[in-house]
């Protein structure tokens, strides 16, 4: 994956904790709604390189109400005309439980292109890639997107600095990660200063990163739970990616304590 690409898709790479095929429990009531547009920038230094939107519908699939979350990541810029990155990401997963039933990826990045379709089936613990067949993955399997909206279900008041946090998804073969949660902190962005819950995951050192702790992850400290910022501190430079704009959260957006 393009180190671009691997920026513009952090936020769903975040994910929340599964102790063996067991998952945390979660509020009834949801931090999000159909309708939700997430819309961030990407940073590099000073320089504006990208942008990613998110979008959450309720809709039907297989006379199943879902919901279906997007995300469209791409470049911006003088970025763009260098090397031009057009990502689209879909997850198909249930109401209740978060859990995945279809997950799609269409990737366009200069002259490479890929489309993966991927359908979960729950009664065998499988899932049926049209690029890889029929795979065993663990109870509780998520897809990126999935995994991320289910992270903000969490009720991390019961969470103690420093607690590990893991989950297994599947991501063009199994993808298990590790993240930690470190507290509550005030950050500065564009729209002002935040209330943040912080993350750090632990990411492999050597090709990308030089420590396993190079990135940082915060999430809103309020009823909405919305992706904030990440931050990575990469071999090749300093990356991040915010929040610029949200509409139609859930609940009244309370995490701002100073706006711009």
């Amino acid at each position: 994956m393009k180190i671009f690409n691997y920026i513009l898709l952090s936020f769903i790479l975040i994910i929340p904790t599964a102790f063996g095929d067991q998952i945390p429990p979660v509020s009834g009531n949801l931090p999000f709604k159909n309708g939700e547009v997430l819309k961030y920038n990407l940073h590099y230094g000073f320089i504006s390189g990208g942008m990613a939107i998110i979008t959450l519908k309720q809709e039907a699939l297989d006379n199943k109400d879902v919901f279906h979350a997007t995300v469209l990541a791409k470049t911006t810029g003088i970025v763009d005309k260098i090397f031009k990155v057009k990502d689209i990401y879909e997850s198909y997963f249930d109401l209740k439980t978060s859990l995945p039933y279809k997950a799609v990826r269409n990737v366009s990045e200069g002259n490479y292109k890929l489309r993966e379709e991927v359908i979960y089936n729950r009664s065998d613990n499988t899932i049926n890639s049209d690029r890889k067949g029929i795979v065993k993955v663990p109870q509780n399997c998520f897809d990126m997107i999935s995994a991320l909206f289910y992270l903000r279900r969490i009720n991390f008041s019961n969470y103690k600095i420093g607690d590990m946090v893991y989950i297994d998804t599947y991501f063009d073969g199994l993808f298990p990660l590790y993240v930690i949660y470190k507290g509550k902190e005030t950050i500065s962005t564009k729209m002002g200063e935040m209330r943040c819950l912080k993350f750090v995951p632990i990411v492999e050192p050597g090709r990308i990163f030089k420590e396993n702790d190079d990135m940082l992850f915060w999430l809103s400290d309020d009823e909405n739970k919305l992706p904030i910022s990440v931050k990575f501190d990469m071999i090749v430079g300093s990356f991040r990616c915010d929040l610029v704009e949200y509409q139609n959260t859930k609940y009244e957006f309370k995490s701002i304590i100073k706006k711009k």
